[in-house]
């Protein structure tokens, strides 16, 4: 079963780019998309739903801002858009496809680049998924959790880590919060099972020829329950196209994908 997800900074302008063209080629069971910046009524199915996938988005009310998406080659059993909280679910940052026991989800953490009061939005929502996760934990279900953290967890997962140390997105509290999920409530970050190597990065600054110079962070992943620790095969992070100021991550398991639905035709994508 391959999984992959990317921020797409924009999906209108990751289609310009060849996005689309090569996905058709990856195989994957399940897409994860993040920052769609659109609309639904804005897309063209024909482009914005690959052909053998249901299409799932789930739009932020502001236009040109945040919003998820998810494919799947297998119809889900069931498709959850939002977590329920309304001022997370109003800027359009949490998809979920059931699969029998398997939950994967799109997911799209606040940043806090652009001030005080997003880091707050930030760490607020922080302190609300923490639980979350843990009831998830204790479901017995499988979880495979892809998308834009917005938090570099730990030196190795940014180029320039000392002069981070007091920036969003490498701040202490946000690396002990993903230390506290990788630790106590049987999180995995499924990318380091495989690759421990350094300079494995996932997103690269516009600016100072960050992408060219390889100065960059982890920061998007797919986070696994525990139960899949035996299951991941493969992991890579796709560099020789660039769609966007992410790369896309591939993750390859040793997973049936299994689905109650009748899955003989493919629908329209939906909102």
């Amino acid at each position: 079963m391959r999984i992959i997800t990317l921020n797409a900074n924009g999906i209108r302008s990751a289609e310009r780019k060849g996005f689309f063209q090569w996905l058709h080629q990856q195989n994957a069971e399940i897409v994860c998309i993040q920052e769609t910046k659109a609309q639904f009524y804005q897309l063209n199915p024909e482009l914005f739903c690959p052909k053998g996938y249901h299409c799932f988005y789930h739009d932020a009310q502001k236009k040109g801002y945040s919003g998820v998406a998810l494919y799947s080659k297998k119809q889900p059993d069931k498709i959850i858009r939002g977590i329920g909280w309304p001022d997370i679910d109003a800027e359009g940052r949490f998809i979920e496809a059931q699969f029998n026991k398997l939950s994967v989800i799109s997911l799209y953490l606040p940043s806090g680049t652009s001030g005080e009061d997003r880091q707050a939005i930030k760490f607020k929502f922080m302190d609300r998924f923490l639980p979350y996760l843990h009831e998830c934990a204790q479901s017995g279900r499988d979880y495979i959790i892809c998308g834009d953290w917005n938090i570099a967890h730990k030196e190795i997962d940014l180029k320039n880590w000392r002069g981070n140390q007091k920036n969003s997105g490498f701040l202490p509290e946000e690396r002990a919060w993903l230390t506290q999920l990788f630790t106590t409530n049987h999180w995995l970050d499924a990318f380091r099972l495989i690759n421990q190597e350094a300079e494995q990065y996932t997103w690269w600054s516009n600016r100072g020829q960050a992408w060219k110079k390889n100065v960059g962070w982890r920061i998007d992943y797919q986070i696994i329950s525990a139960s899949l620790k035996d299951k991941v095969r493969a992991v890579s992070i796709y560099k020789n196209e660039r769609f966007s100021d992410h790369a896309p991550l591939i993750m390859d398991y040793d997973y049936e994908l299994e689905s109650s639905v009748d899955d003989a035709s493919i629908k329209a994508p939906e909102l």
